[in-house]
């Protein structure tokens, strides 16, 4: 004899499973995103020094 208890108690793993996968989809685009601002913030800096680099070489060049 099944009562409504049993019958929703069988549902729970599915929903879970369900929660746990969306959880895990969430962090995976969370930690992509931050490593994604990561790589642009390093080309950011890097873009950055060789504008300092290049002002700097065509400064020289022309004072000298």
């Amino acid at each position: 004899m099944r009562s409504d208890l049993e019958a929703s108690r069988t549902r729970t793993p599915i929903v879970r499973k369900a929660a746990a996968g969306l959880v895990l989809v969430v962090a995976a685009a969370l930690a992509i995103w931050v490593v994604i601002g990561i790589v642009k913030t390093i080309l950011f800096v890097a873009v950055g020094l060789a504008v300092v680099v290049a002002v700097l070489w065509a400064l020289k060049t022309i004072v000298w």
